[in-house]
């Protein structure tokens, strides 16, 4: 598979002034630049930044090879998680942006204790570095190595490494949020031209549905049995890991720390949901319709539903090379070449965003306690060293994602097994003043355990677990948050002062509802957010 040369150079030029863009606007003459870009961001700048950030692995080439695999039903992840975006607008957000925090783990401290703060936060760093920041080097990697095949796959993963690394470990959040807003924009617009190009390549919409208008292809409501989704997972299993991504998550929560007001970052969150929902046609459907088209090349591919592994080994399709297939095929000189540019460099932005969250962890959770005298230029320097060290370990470590059986299957599921307790000790603090402390540590180790439980057994000691891990995930969360409560009812009460400044109450709500008088109706975030409701149920309704 190769492109013309006109297409490379677009791509490189492309590259070269994204770079240039996010380095003249960087901000770093000290740590509310550094890490929150000064938090006066608007909310449109907000939403395309969490938009640009978020399409990594498991949106992008994760979930066009899900469609590829099994249809639409890996959507079921991006509506509901739209939901999850409402209900943490309306009800976290506001305490995460008056607490003046920095990290997700230091508001665990404000309404419990430091214990909490620095479990969470080495659980994030993990996290960020083997889950976020590796995987989103390898989906890069495998579309600079369908363009240059004969390159060897480390040294691709170690280039992207440099290029996101250069304006991120200089310039900071800024920088990576001014590259963001690009980015995403081109993506969008770019993805919908090849949705539309690969619609027509299949014949239009009607051939489309001809083709996969029987069985589940087209349909989210799937079986108990389903490999993706089954439709109990749907319900109790996505709405756990989405609040863990939109709310949770020092990645996707940072940018929207850096808004100007609550108001802004709640608009900028419910923007982004609205984007969403456009996911469906942009990166899922064309991976269903390369099924249509012999993507592959391979002849009398069965029409039913065939697991990735099954797809590797007999057929010689790897599913995380579907979307970047669909570009060189189906586009044009000059639209490759820029298609590409958008895709790798939102790729980027990910990373670049992963770089930017680990190292406000490191230097706010736990050099700040370290080295008490720090001043902001210090903060600034080892927040770049930390950046530094994660993208060593990054680059070292994403080779190894190859051997699961797709992105999406690689991330959702340990993600699935790490994120209950946290999820769930969050809940606890914001909705129940009794939870303390000991409470949170106990609900978050115990949690731990069964998730490394867990894993070892089917990873290691290659158990099966005859359960969808979306089922296994409120299992795990409902434990700790079990354990939570046992422990916080048989030890103190939690301090008063901490309670009362971080826990939700039916009196914020009414305040919020005076405030909100007058206000019209586009510019209320309640009627947005009702708004974005019923816009994800109407499309459930449709393709059910």
């Amino acid at each position: 598979m190769s492109i013309s040369i006109i297409d490379i150079t677009i791509l490189v030029l492309f590259i070269v002034g994204i770079v240039w863009w996010a380095l003249r606007n960087g901000k770093s003459s000290d740590s509310t630049s550094y890490f929150l870009a000064g938090r006066n961001m608007t909310w449109p700048v907000v939403g395309l930044s969490l938009f640009a950030a978020s399409v990594s692995s498991s949106t992008l080439m994760g979930h066009s090879g899900e469609g590829f695999i099994t249809g639409i039903a890996v959507f079921n992840y991006n509506w509901i998680s739209v939901l999850v975006m409402v209900f943490f607008a309306l009800f976290f957000l506001p305490f995460y942006i008056k607490s003046g925090i920095f990290t997700m783990p230091e508001f665990l401290e404000k309404r419990f204790d430091k214990r909490s703060r620095y479990y969470f936060s080495f659980i994030t760093i993990f996290g960020n570095v083997f889950l976020d920041a590796a995987a989103t080097l390898y989906t890069g990697a495998l579309i600079i190595k369908l363009i240059f095949p004969e390159v060897d796959l480390f040294w691709i993963i170690l280039i992207m490494a440099i290029v996101a690394g250069s304006y991120t470990i200089i310039g900071g959040l800024s920088s990576a949020i001014n590259a963001d807003m690009i980015q995403a924009t081109i993506l969008i617009i770019g993805s919908g031209i090849l949705y539309f190009y690969a619609l027509n390549e299949i014949g239009g919409w009607d051939e489309l549905y001809n083709r996969f208008g029987e069985g589940v292809w087209l349909k989210l409501t799937r079986s108990m049995n389903d490999p993706t989704v089954p439709w109990l997972g749907m319900w109790v299993g996505i709405p756990i890991l989405g609040f863990y991504f939109w709310a949770n998550n020092q990645v996707m929560v940072q940018r929207v720390l850096s808004a100007k007001s609550i108001d802004h970052g709640r608009k900028g969150v419910l923007f982004v949901g609205f984007l969403y929902l456009f996911t469906l046609f942009i990166f899922i459907l064309p991976g269903l319709i390369g099924r249509g088209i012999d993507l592959f090349g391979v002849e009398n591919l069965p029409t039913e539903l065939i697991d990735g592994s099954t797809l590797k080994s007999q057929y010689g399709i790897n599913t995380d090379e579907v979307y970047p297939r669909l570009i060189v095929k189906l586009l044009p000189v000059g639209l490759i070449g820029l298609i590409l540019a958008a895709m790798i460099s939102a790729l980027t932005s990910t990373l670049s965003a992963t770089l930017s969250s680990v190292s406000t962890l490191f230097t706010m959770d736990f050099y700040s306690r370290i080295d008490k005298n720090a001043d902001s230029k210090e903060q600034v320097r080892v927040g770049r060293i930390t950046s530094l060290v994660v993208l060593v370990f990054a680059v070292i470590w994403a080779p190894f994602i190859a051997s699961f059986d797709s992105l999406v299957s690689y991330y959702q599921e340990v993600v699935s097994y790490l994120a209950p307790p946290i999820v769930g000790t969050f809940f606890l603090g914001l909705f129940w003043r009794r939870s303390n402390g000991n409470g949170a540590l106990w609900g978050l180790i115990s949690g731990i355990l069964v998730a490394i439980a867990l894993m070892v057994s089917k990873y290691v000691l290659d158990i099966t677990i005859p359960y969808h891990f979306l089922l296994i995930a409120p299992v795990v969360m409902l434990f700790s948050m079990l354990v939570n409560i046992v422990v916080s009812f048989m030890t103190e009460e939690p301090d008063a002062e901490k309670v009362a400044q971080n826990t939700w109450t039916v009196k914020i709500w009414k305040e919020e509802t005076e405030e909100l008088k007058g206000v019209p109706w586009f510019k209320n975030y309640r009627v947005l957010s009702l708004l974005l409701v019923v816009a994800c149920f109407t499309m459930y309704l449709i393709f059910i």
